[in-house]
């Protein structure tokens, strides 16, 4: 990974938007900081495209399609996007499966939870399941005692013999059924809200994030970048992002934003 110096300046002038993870990239230790909401928010006033990318709930994306300084939020690990249209006061919600389907899954999702945390000691069903529409969340380290890695793997494997696509992020094994990801709705989002097919243009956009459920997104942008953080996840990574900040968490989200607008 190199350093976000090396970042061509040709390269930073030319990009259109930011797409970002959430949990530990945008936030720092689970808060979202002042500096980080104002980081989006100087990227929206500048003309650039923001759009975090999150493993976190329906729930919370509706609020934060509302009330953030973005143009929009895919969730649920890319079961939906959400954007929010402030003049007409309307909010597009764009599901992968139609609610009969999602209210399927979630109660055979609901069985398989039981059955991992009676076979893990010490993970748990993370605090946000209830607003969630279409994946399960295993919380790992945000509101229990971290887990060593190999019950983040038991858990992970657990979710796959049960048919399910399973990602780790920070804080959360996640899993569900489908093959859709983080990638495949932030291709659909660009072509039907921005009239941008992603794979003619995405050279013109950067991810950044923090972990391995982030590793499709850090393959596909030739501008990526992991904030600092994503060195504890060394040897674990599919695919590594080109570009690392200094800083970690929201304060490295900071980072990259400064270095962009400054390049501008």
């Amino acid at each position: 990974m190199l350093p976000l110096s090396d970042f061509p300046l040709e390269a930073r002038r030319a990009l259109r938007g930011v797409f970002c993870d959430l949990d530990d990239t945008l936030t720092t230790g689970g808060r979202l900081t002042s500096g980080a909401y104002a980081a989006m928010e100087r990227l929206q006033q500048a003309g650039v495209l923001v759009v975090p990318i999150t493993g976190r709930p329906a729930g919370w994306c509706d609020h934060i399609a509302r009330m953030w300084p973005i143009d929009a939020v895919v969730g649920e690990n890319g079961a939906f996007y959400f954007r929010y249209d402030a003049v007409r006061r309307t909010m597009k919600r764009r599901f992968v499966d139609d609610e009969p389907t999602r209210a399927a899954y979630r109660e055979r999702l609901a069985a398989i939870a039981r059955e991992i945390v009676a076979a893990v000691p010490g993970a748990a069903v993370s605090a946000d399941q209830l607003y969630r529409e279409a994946d399960l969340a295993i919380d790992y380290s945000e509101d229990v005692t971290p887990l060593p890695r190999e019950k983040v793997e038991q858990i992970l494997a657990l979710m796959q013999a049960r048919g399910l696509t399973a990602k780790v992020s920070s804080i959360h094994v996640n899993g569900w059924f489908g093959t859709y990801d983080k990638l495949s709705m932030t291709r659909r989002i660009m072509q039907e809200e921005f009239a941008t097919e992603l794979d003619a243009a995405c050279e013109r956009f950067l991810f950044v994030g923090d972990s391995p459920n982030d590793a499709p997104l850090f393959a596909y942008f030739p501008h990526a970048v992991g904030v600092a953080n994503i060195r504890k996840f060394t040897g674990r990574l599919a695919h590594a992002p080109r570009y690392v900040t200094r800083a970690e968490s929201g304060a490295g989200f900071c980072e990259v934003a400064d270095f962009l607008l400054a390049g501008r």
